[in-house]
């Protein structure tokens, strides 16, 4: 799989970042669109709402590539540890970070950090517990019937003089 060792969080942090650096009279609060709903309500939403969704489908695939083992897991784990990293101080320093859109991606790409701590761990774990299990056997043979002992194997009884 192509994406092994590329943090997805990156696309809505970088669509972020070109939006509120090169594009400054855009707002994330502002109306994109209004869905009329059954029950008479107007939904609106906005930017931000759109690059959150797209951010928490991106952390489902993140979670999925997260079990993965070896190698590549681990630059992949690194990536989004710098990701991460990255976005926080970004957050802290500078002022066109210092949104609720933002803050909702930062908080996803720490879940993205600590899923690659927790998930491989719990998985290992849960490794160790099947190697342990004995399998059960699948049909259950009857025992072995009993051998009587047939009349010609009979020692003959000694007699002895009283």
């Amino acid at each position: 799989m192509f994406l092994i060792g590329f943090p997805l969080l990156l696309v809505p942090f970088a669509i972020y970042n070109i939006v509120a650096f090169l594009m400054p009279g855009v707002s994330w609060t502002g109306r994109l669109a209004i869905v009329h709903m059954k029950s008479g309500a107007d939904w609106t939403m906005s930017g931000g709402d759109v690059l959150v969704t797209l951010a928490i489908l991106l952390l489902f695939v993140e979670m999925a590539k997260v079990v993965r083992l070896g190698r590549r897991g681990v630059i992949d784990h690194g990536l989004a540890l710098l990701l991460f990293l990255g976005m926080l101080a970004e957050f802290v320093l500078v002022t066109q970070a210092a949104s609720a859109t933002f803050f909702l991606i930062l908080v996803m790409s720490f879940f993205d950090v600590l899923g690659g701590i927790v998930l491989p761990w719990r998985s290992r774990q849960r490794e160790l517990v099947v190697e342990h299990v004995e399998p059960a056997p699948a049909v259950a043979e009857p025992p072995p019937a009993p051998v009587e002992p047939s009349p010609t194997s009979v020692a003959p009884a000694e007699h002895t003089p009283s």
